[in-house]
């Protein structure tokens, strides 16, 4: 039995409550927020857990693990603090809001022995692992490019932008997918309609080894919710819907290529060729990801092992993150590359291009 406490009550925090509490090998002891409102709701449900709106008191508790479940500006701090105080902790994506701030707790864990395990529920998805298990079995052949998309009307954020509120789900499904890879570029637009200064679309290209293009689209602003993952090989695609109630995966037999060379050297015909075969629709085992979550988090408390989603794993995709608000907020080269055009097209008289 692991004694568990839980800091943030907000939008994630009654999910973890629940799950840690419906898992046999954990006890939640105590739970912390700042809102006592929020506080009295938890206590109605669960009348046996003690709760505070001071953290601190947490922190000095016989508590083994701690869930962090609060904005992304306070990650840092308080898995400092909980690590210091001699407890496992599990965050809520992303880790941090720096590189340097991730890889300062990623070694600080290490050193002290303990555990840091970051919340990439998809990571834990069933339907994700099964798209994995379909790539590295070759049936896809030679991964082309992914298109992940994430879009939704809201929820909007004050303090960070859709980038570090979506992207993090895109870029661990997609450096999962590729067996833990990271991109060795990363390029991003990105633009401010509602809050001033406050990404809510952002359009990113990462590049990946073995020539792998990843596109990823982020949006608050988007009159459909999306959640899909596309992966395009060079003998089958794959398309992840998550907002698909059953049929989660859908492979796709098609194709195209190329003719064959004849004796001479020339092609037979430059024309390419189209297959089109049978959709295959696999079956996934139906488990809430979250639950798998928590209790992996447990079993490596209890074992010792190196979570999936370790705080290593959490430092990639802040690398990614960053990388890409970087861009976002660079100078855009292409507006530069189109205009510079524009007065000669007009001065030679070919205004319609």
């Amino acid at each position: 039995m692991i004694k568990v406490g839980i800091i943030g009550c907000g939008y994630w925090g009654p999910k973890l409550i629940r799950n840690f509490y419906e898992i046999p090998q954990s006890e939640i002891s105590i739970i912390s927020d700042l809102s006592r409102e929020r506080l009295n709701t938890i206590a109605q449900l669960y009348g046996s857990i003690a709760t505070t709106q001071d953290y601190q008191q947490l922190l000095d508790s016989d508590v083994e693990a701690v869930c962090i479940a609060t904005p992304i500006r306070t990650h840092y701090k308080l898995v400092k603090e909980a690590l210091l105080a001699g407890k496992h902790v599990l965050v809520e994506k992303p880790l941090a809001a720096s590189t340097e701030e991730a890889l300062e707790l990623c070694i600080l864990a290490d050193n002290l022995g303990l555990t840091l395990m970051v919340g990439h529920t998809f990571e834990y998805n069933p339907a994700v692992e099964k798209l994995r298990s379909i790539i590295q079995s070759g049936e896809l052949g030679e991964i082309f490019y992914i298109d992940a998309a994430r879009l939704n009307l809201g929820l909007f954020q004050k303090d960070i932008n859709v980038l570090w509120d979506l992207a993090p789900h895109d870029f661990s499904i997609i450096s999962f997918l590729l067996d833990g890879a990271e991109p060795d570029f990363i390029t991003a637009r990105g633009a401010s309609h509602i809050i001033p200064n406050i990404y809510d679309v952002v359009f990113s290209e990462a590049y990946f080894p073995n020539n792998v293009l990843v596109n990823v689209h982020v949006s608050w602003l988007d009159p459909c919710k999306v959640r899909r993952v596309t992966v395009v090989g060079s003998q089958k695609m794959a398309v992840f819907n998550d907002v698909a109630e059953a049929e989660k995966i859908r492979i796709y037999d098609k194709k195209v290529t190329i003719p064959q060379e004849t004796g001479t050297g020339e092609f037979i015909n430059f024309t390419p060729s189209y297959f089109t075969g049978d959709i295959t629709i696999p079956r996934i085992p139906a488990a809430e990801p979250l639950k798998i979550e928590c209790q992996h988090f447990l079993d490596c408390i209890a074992t010792g092992n190196v979570p999936r989603s370790s705080g290593w794993v959490g430092l990639k995709i802040v690398r990614m993150l960053e990388a890409a608000d970087r861009a976002c907020k660079a100078q855009p080269v292409y507006t530069h590359t189109v205009t510079q055009y524009r007065p000669t097209l007009v001065a030679n008289g070919n205004t319609g291009a």
